[in-house]
């Protein structure tokens, strides 16, 4: 295929693409900085005077290749706009895993007019492990800046490092002895907005709370029940001082394999080996909502950037769309061959047209003449949907992508005929009056419970970001929503578990939203025993054709947009960015997809 060359493209497996198009313009994949990229028959020459860029190596045997992204800001400084003060190449860090290795490159960064692809030649850093592997990182987007970059890293044998890449001496290791949890970690991230709290998730099931300024103990952690409801227990742990992890949860059967927290950080998505998509009320630890594969472990998760869906990845080979507000699966889609490994919304693209696009076949070919579809491309969900009150009552589209282990990219559109089948204008002209509420607090059965604990007066509540994840890639949150979020956050308390929350929004609402959480989550009496206290097993026969797990033929199934094969090696990484998409497959090849109109030139990129 022709815009991106033909370099490493070719060979066994098939012809990769280069291109693909969609209604709004091609995304072209991006050459590389210098010469040639690194071969993929063997290691790439050592850049001179600094690290070696990572080689090649069996991919089945290792961990799944993660990246993570943050952008830094100038000391003291919070504004969108201080960034551009830096040197491009100093406006983020990637943190990338291959084998026993981690690799640290420096780039431009998502949008502001960043326009180079990754030079994998190039990392300005490296380590290397003994004795165990990498398995999954995160950035502190809500503390990063050019004198303190921290990040976290989960590894194979369970153990969790905290370091700085500025402060090279405030390297931390938590559960470095095992005595809190022996399998690998399997997901880590930062509570959103906050300097020292995060969660880890391990291949038991386990869910753990951290503090990186406690120390972990000299012996295993005991623990006392809180709470215990429908496929889920949670435990404080004892101790008369300070000690990690202050929370665990046992959560489902089998592996816990991801989480994601909703944009305005209330609420917790987990799946699981065991096939559940569980959404938790983070804030009560309280179950809010469930959903069934239709066959196989569930390994990816994403929300919707206005937190009203969230879709998922697994080993039926389907991604599955689930709405928040209804407590249902609403479509799946079908175009990988393979388990899904990764799912992202896109939060730029437009959700809103006015006129039938044309056939969206996802061509490799060059594109007509851009045409006029009223298509307005926005930086936000929040101004998309301020554009739903127009006389024109355009359409809503929600756009997502999805990686497979088949080496396949997808890009989906989930749009007004499926999430209102019955009523799609009058249901778009009032969906900006329904964000102004927020999101619901309680969904049960299917049923939406409206209101939610300060959700209620005469202001109104929006998502104070497109994603309140402190790791990229996500819109920028405007000074208003940050002076609101630093407002109301307050400092986490292992004391009060009553009072467990990140915006200390106890009040008189909390009583009632307890009783609607009820039915999905039963509270233990103190006396329950602690050990070995049960997290019930689905009958996965009995779900098949309930509100839990539709039939196929019950939910509409969606096509792909675009179904691309664009790497020789299982897909693990997709996110999107402003100006680009990233992708990445087991062999550590890191592409990027420029977004129509972004790529100036050959050596052009993200």
């Amino acid at each position: 295929t022709g815009g991106g060359g033909s370099w490493g493209l070719s060979g066994g497996g098939g012809e990769l693409k280069s291109q693909f198009r969609t209604r709004e313009g091609s995304y072209r994949l991006l050459a590389p900085p210098g010469p040639e990229p690194r071969n993929r028959g063997g290691p790439a020459a050592p850049a001179p005077g600094g690290p070696s860029p990572p080689g090649p190596a069996a991919p089945a045997a290792l961990p799944p290749v993660r990246l993570s992204m943050v952008r830094l800001l100038p000391p003291g400084t919070d504004g969108a706009d201080s960034a551009e003060s830096c040197e491009p190449a100093e406006r983020s860090r990637l943190c990338c895993n291959l084998g026993r290795e981690l690799y640290f490159y420096s780039g431009c960064g998502p949008g502001r007019g960043a326009k180079r692809s990754l030079d994998l030649n190039k990392p300005i850093d490296k380590r290397i492990y003994k004795g165990t592997q990498p398995t999954c990182h995160d950035f502190n987007q809500f503390t990063a800046a050019t004198d303190s970059i921290s990040l976290l890293v989960g590894f194979s044998a369970g153990q969790v490092q905290y370091l700085d890449l500025i402060k090279k001496d405030a390297s931390k290791l938590f559960n470095e002895e095992r005595l809190i949890d022996k399998t690998k970690v399997t997901f880590l991230k930062w509570i959103p907005e906050t300097e020292s709290l995060f969660l880890a998730s391990h291949a038991s099931g386990h869910l753990y709370l951290y503090n990186v300024e406690h120390p972990c103990g000299s012996a295993s952690p005991q623990y006392s029940l809180l709470k215990q409801g429908e496929g889920f227990t949670v435990y404080a742990c004892k101790s008369k001082s300070a000690r990690n992890p202050l929370v665990k949860w046992a959560v489902g059967e089998g592996a816990l394999n991801e989480f994601a927290f909703s944009p305005d950080g209330r609420y917790l998505a987990c799946v699981s080996q065991d096939g559940c998509l569980r959404v938790f009320h983070f804030d009560s630890m309280l179950l809010q909502g469930m959903m069934k594969s239709y066959f196989g472990g569930l390994l990816c998760v994403c929300w919707s950037p206005d937190g009203r869906y969230i879709v998922t990845g697994g080993e039926d080979d389907l991604v599955t769309v689930w709405s928040f507000t209804e407590g249902r699966v609403i479509a799946r889609g079908h175009g990988h061959k393979s388990w899904v490994n990764a799912v992202a919304f896109d939060p730029y693209t437009s959700s809103v047209e006015e006129e039938e696009p044309p056939e969206l076949s996802g061509s490799d070919e060059e594109p007509p003449e851009p045409a006029h579809f009223g298509r307005v491309r926005t930086s936000s969900t929040l101004s998309r949907l301020s554009k739903h009150s127009t006389k024109s009552s355009p359409s809503v589209t929600y756009r997502f992508g999805s990686a497979g282990q088949d080496t396949h990219f997808c890009l989906w559109d989930l749009t007004e005929d499926v999430l209102y089948p019955h009523h799609p204008l009058s249901r778009a002209r009032t969906l900006t009056n329904t964000f102004s509420t927020g999101i619901p607090s309680s969904v049960s059965g299917g049923s939406i419970l409206a209101g939610e604990p300060g959700g209620s007066g005469g202001g109104s509540i929006l998502p104070r970001s497109l994603s309140r994840s402190n790791s990229l890639p996500h819109p920028a949150v405007t000074g208003a929503t940050k002076s609101h979020v630093a407002d109301s956050a307050v400092p986490f308390s292992i004391g009060k578990f009553a009072t467990l929350t990140l915006q200390e929004r106890r009040d008189k609402n909390a009583e009632k939203e307890h009783k609607r959480y009820h039915s999905l989550g039963n509270i233990s009496k103190s006396n329950d025993r602690i050990n070995g206290a049960p997290r019930s097993k689905l009958d996965t026969v009995k779900v098949l054709g309930t509100a839990l797990c539709p039939r196929i033929n019950e939910v509409p199934l969606l096509e792909p947009l675009v179904c691309k094969k664009i790497a020789h090696e299982r897909l693990t990484v997709l996110l999107f960015l402003e100006d680009c998409i990233i992708t990445a497959c087991q062999e550590g090849l890191i592409c990027t997809w420029a977004r129509p109109g972004k790529a100036v030139s050959p050596g052009g990129g993200c």
